[in-house]
């Protein structure tokens, strides 16, 4: 769990270097992280809330509503950020401000933490689902690293703020893993979270991500790394 956690410190990290050198190459590793993500959502996360189901004898309606909800939770919070950013947003014409950037810099430090509970709660259910949510994890941290960079530098801060709340987003998963070694989930409780856990990635796959790679490029290189990175969770 500890170097899986670690791995999202290095991921993130990585995400807000590239951010800040090749920001007109990313598109094709947007793809294929959004393609990780949805792949394990359907080959990994789904299968195994069906066998916890079994086990427990949970409504098996009970996960997929939490699933659900956490689709529309995510979806709503960010667009009630962005709606948010444009109409109190007092940087001028253009609206930027490195106020908001910090501001939305922090939302994603605390998104992170998250992916860390997410990381240790996995491993509470199994090694194996463990490890499935810490490949999604990875690769979303690797995606928060580049959003943390751009939001800051869009925003008019400067480089060396920006590099201080990417390592700030990079440290925050390994805390939030470490944070659940000091409590134990029941499985009904985790197969529950598994469900959220599962809408939440499958709203940052196909409704953040993937639509984020074609906006910085319009081109199929971001759809066939998707495809790519679904086929790579099947076989990893």
């Amino acid at each position: 769990m500890i170097l899986a956690a670690t791995l999202s410190f290095f991921s993130t990290l990585f995400g807000g270097l590239v951010s800040l050198k090749f920001r007109d190459k990313f598109h094709i590793i947007l793809g294929f992280a959004a393609g990780v993500l949805l792949g394990v959502v359907a080959f990994d996360l789904l299968p195994e809330i069906m066998e916890l189901v079994q086990k427990t004898g949970l409504n098996p309606r009970q996960p997929m509503i939490a699933l659900v909800a956490g689709f529309l939770l995510f979806h709503i919070a960010e667009q009630a950020a962005k709606i948010h950013h444009v109409r109190h947003s007092d940087g001028g014409a253009d609206g930027r401000d490195p106020h908001i950037g910090a501001l939305s810099a922090t939302a994603l430090t605390a998104h992170s933490f998250m992916d860390g509970v997410g990381i240790g709660l996995g491993f509470q259910v199994s090694k194996s689902v463990g490890v499935a949510v810490a490949v999604a994890v990875i690769a979303h941290d690797f995606c928060d690293g580049l959003n943390t960079a751009s939001l800051m530098l869009v925003n008019r801060n400067t480089t060396k703020r920006t590099m201080l709340f990417v390592l700030l987003d990079a440290a925050a998963p390994l805390f939030g893993a470490l944070s659940t070694l000091l409590f134990a989930v029941p499985q009904r409780f985790l197969t529950l979270y598994l469900g959220f856990f599962a809408g939440f990635l499958l709203c940052i796959g196909a409704s953040d991500i993937l639509p984020e790679a074609y906006e910085q490029k319009l081109s199929y290189k971001p759809m066939v790394m998707a495809v790519l990175g679904a086929v790579f969770t099947q076989f990893a």
